[in-house]
């Protein structure tokens, strides 16, 4: 039953990255074609709810999904299981959401 929750959560995942992904990949182009600067980019990310939500919901989603895909390589690879897999995971999780809500945080922060 574990793997199947662990399926769907890195399917669901999946589904949420792919237009944050596509919507952040055109908002770089339209920044690079349109000649801005990081300042006047920080400058239009500052203080933003929009971009805020944005992100964090990028953030999230990556962090659930990359934290399943790397406990399976470690299952396969490294023979790990229980407890043990479980743990790192959950630190893998942990790790990637702290950097990555920092990041946000800098990023949409006044």
């Amino acid at each position: 039953m574990m793997t199947l929750k662990l399926y769907m959560a890195q399917r669901i995942s999946a589904l949420i990255m792919a237009p944050l992904v596509l919507m952040h990949i055109a908002v770089m182009i339209y920044a690079i074609q349109g000649g801005l600067s990081a300042a006047e980019i920080l400058g239009r990310t500052q203080g933003s709810v929009l971009w805020m939500l944005f992100y964090a919901t990028f953030v999230v989603a990556v962090s659930v999904h990359a934290a399943i895909g790397l406990r399976t390589v470690l299952s396969e690879w490294a023979g790990l299981r229980g407890g043990l897999l479980n743990g790192i995971a959950w630190a893998i999780l942990a790790v990637l959401l702290i950097l990555g809500m920092q990041a946000v945080y800098g990023v949409t922060a006044t």
